[in-house]
């Protein structure tokens, strides 16, 4: 059992207690309560009095970086592929999501056709296309 006379300040997280107080018995229990009222307030999740104001910054600088490296590139490439199918026409050579390459036959409303080797042609939804290659592409990879 430990005595009032060992216990040190350091051991109290509250005021130091004075031990050569006479009334070492009631500063010891209004030490050890308010120690105990801290600490039952830092385990029922009270913030410190000063986290107001920087979690608030945390939250904002957090915000930043998830538009800038998520929302911000996705949107410019969604974009560019609304821009992509929007121009695509007759003699075009594409690349498909799949990697199926072809010459663009005919345009509609949703789909394209493609010319992929002699006499085979196959149908795709605009979106399916990728990317536009340079004129002469096809004639390159034939060779």
């Amino acid at each position: 059992m430990t005595s009032f006379s060992s216990i040190s300040a350091a051991t109290v997280d509250a005021a130091p207690v004075d031990l050569g107080t006479a009334d070492l018995g009631t500063q010891l229990a209004n030490a050890t309560d308010a120690a105990a009222v801290d600490g039952a307030a830092l385990l029922a999740g009270a913030p410190p009095p000063s986290a107001g104001w920087e979690q608030f910054i945390f939250l904002g600088v957090f915000v930043l970086i998830f538009y800038f490296l998520l929302i911000r590139p996705q949107n410019k490439r969604r974009k560019e592929h609304q821009a992509l199918m929007a121009g695509l026409e007759k003699g075009d050579e594409v690349v498909t999501a799949g990697g199926i390459v072809g010459e663009v036959t005919k345009v509609e409303e949703d789909f394209v056709q493609l010319k992929v080797g002699e006499g085979v042609k196959l149908r795709f939804q605009k979106s399916a296309v990728g990317a536009t290659l340079p004129k002469g592409t096809l004639k390159s990879l034939e060779a």
